[in-house]
């Protein structure tokens, strides 16, 4: 396989599985003290179709509960295949929402230490792939940026588990060779046919903290409507698709 269709298809066991998914997510974040933060979320996703195949498209809808200070928080994503994605967030006690610009999706998630962009997803697309190294269970990329300027990292390295396609860690480096950031996944299992991550935790590794989360539950093929992922359903959540707690 080339480097390309690896990523490709990393990207799709990662973010594309199935035509809608939902999930009930637990988001701790500890700082460099071990001081420990939880957040409670819900994220929603939808596919969009063209004569029953996937086109790339793609909608995100993350819902806050928990804490009190952040309930009703919206970050809400459009994917796009070729073009930038747009993203929103809504912040009710200013009630403001607020375009996130494509140089700021590489910027901290609600205090945490994923960035919006690992959340929704970095189409394979946007990097140049080479690929390292093949073991027995692993393909090893190195990924570098294809706009420089809209990052902070100078290149990345995956290991892609060669069964499910599921990037299992990522490190990312600056341009001096230094790994500042990893990302691990700590657990996987088959839900409705398909593996999924079930726990991955991002360490800052110059600041010393890391950010966990947590699926308590995951649904596939739940039949969300597109709909839902438009600007109105920022301030009005839609509290009947989203999880209970668990």
């Amino acid at each position: 396989m080339s480097p390309e269709a690896i990523a490709e298809k990393a990207e799709q066991a990662s973010y594309y599985q199935a035509d809608d998914g939902r999930a009930r997510v637990e988001m701790n974040i500890i700082d460099p003290q071990g001081r420990t933060r939880t957040r409670q979320l819900s994220i929603l996703r939808h596919d969009m179709m063209e004569d029953g195949e996937q086109t790339g498209h793609q909608r995100f809808y993350v819902y806050f509960h928990e804490p009190s200070d952040i309930r009703d928080t919206v970050f809400m994503v459009h994917k796009h295949p070729a073009t930038n994605d747009d993203r929103w967030l809504y912040l009710p006690a200013l009630d403001l929402v607020r375009r996130i610009a494509a140089e700021d999706e590489r910027s901290s998630f609600v205090g945490s230490d994923y960035f919006y962009e690992d959340v929704s997803g970095r189409s394979a697309s946007e990097d140049t792939h080479t690929l390292k190294n093949t073991t027995d269970t692993y393909y090893v990329l190195r990924s570098e940026p294809k706009e420089p300027q809209l990052v902070e990292f100078h290149h990345y390295v995956s290991y892609i588990h060669k069964e499910t396609f599921l990037p299992v860690q990522v490190n990312y480096f600056k341009e001096d060779g230094t790994k500042y950031r990893q990302y691990e996944v700590n657990k996987v299992e088959t839900v409705e046919g398909h593996p999924t991550v079930m726990k991955s935790t991002m360490r800052a590794l110059t600041a010393g903290g890391h950010s966990t989360l947590t699926y308590t539950q995951v649904d596939y093929n739940v039949g969300l409507s597109p709909d839902i992922f438009s600007e109105r359903y920022l301030r009005n959540p839609p509290r009947g698709q989203l999880t209970s707690a668990q």
